[in-house]
């Protein structure tokens, strides 16, 4: 009879031992509440990527766009009369 009970101290070890660390993991660090500054800091960071994206989108269009279309956008920059055609 010991050699069974030995085994099965072990296994009822290991299961409360694991139950413990699951219900432990799961309470233990309660969804916290969003403060007013997390959200600023939130909206700023959204203003940020948008304003990164369009950077981005700008880049792109010039590292495909042909080099004679860029060439004339850049010397419509210095040509008044250009400018006002647009």
């Amino acid at each position: 009879m010991a050699e069974l009970s030995i085994p099965l101290m072990i296994v009822l070890i290991v299961a409360i031992t694991t139950f413990g660390r699951i219900y432990r993991s799961r309470h233990a660090h309660p969804a916290q509440p969003v403060d007013a500054l997390s959200l600023t800091e939130a909206a700023q960071m959204k203003s940020e990527i948008h304003r990164l994206n369009e950077r981005i989108q700008v880049l792109e269009r010039l590292a495909v766009d042909p080099a004679k279309r860029l060439s004339d956008q850049i010397d419509a920059l210095g040509d008044p009369k250009l400018i006002d055609r647009k």
